[in-house]
């Protein structure tokens, strides 16, 4: 197993917003967390990733321990995070945003081949490559956040609503391209409020509610799943 998360509580102050998560993501698979505002969606992202030390629980990558691992570590050993809202540096240009993501890597030739990866997955960066980051469009922001946790060369990519706020032609292209990172051999767990476009491309998903995992089933189980329709696919039918 690539990644393990057993009995996971996370506080904020005296309020614990994770009440024992429990998931699992293999090598190579796509898996998304569904939920409400609120579920602990990003929470769960964020101890991944070593930004929220857990208050209980385990996390292992490759069956290592890595709960009290530095975030900054964790991207060296393989888990990058394009997070919510992007995040980028307005102030640098494309390229620097990009250079700034394989700030772990030492091996030059390997980061020039990813640079040419990142600029085929999406060739407006290459395009826009010395334009200030700031003056993208939502879109190409998005990408760019995506491209610069590539950069890192991760085992696994953790995304925090990469379609938030862009057009559904936008959102179309995204997420091929997210299914052709994964074609490439980069394991994808994935928070997304586009519950229907999320379930199409993971191969499982976990259900979130209030801090807790309440429902997991293969991606195809979820999108025939009633419960599932009514609460976030708008009650309708996988193949409408």
């Amino acid at each position: 197993m690539l990644l393990e998360v057993e009995n996971l509580h996370v506080r904020y102050g005296h309020v614990e917003a994770l009440h024992g998560v429990n998931l699992s993501v293999r090598q190579g698979e796509i898996v998304t967390l569904l939920g409400a505002n609120g579920a602990g969606k990003t929470t769960t992202l964020s101890a991944i990733s070593g930004l929220l030390r857990p208050a209980e629980g385990e996390i292992r990558f490759e069956g290592h321990p890595i709960h009290r691992t530095p975030a900054h570590r964790l991207v060296g050993m393989g888990i990058a995070q394009a997070p919510e809202g992007r995040r980028i540096f307005g102030t640098l240009t494309v390229q620097e945003n990009l250079n700034l993501g394989a700030f772990t890597q030492t091996d030059r030739p390997k980061i020039a081949e990813t640079l040419r990866w990142i600029h085929e997955l999406f060739p407006v960066l290459a395009q826009r490559r010395d334009q200030l980051a700031g003056t993208l469009s939502g879109g190409e922001q998005q990408m760019l956040a995506i491209g610069r946790a590539l950069m890192a060369q991760p085992r696994i990519l953790l995304l925090d609503e990469p379609s938030l706020g862009l057009a559904p032609l936008l959102v179309k292209a995204i997420f091929q391209t997210l299914w052709e990172i994964n074609e490439a051999g980069v394991t994808i767990v994935l928070v997304e409020q586009n519950a229907r476009a999320a379930l199409k491309l993971a191969h499982r998903g976990y259900v979130m509610e209030v801090g807790r995992i309440v429902l997991e089933d293969r991606a195809e189980a979820l999108l025939a799943n009633p419960e599932v329709r009514d609460a976030y696919l708008g009650g309708q039918a996988s193949g409408e």
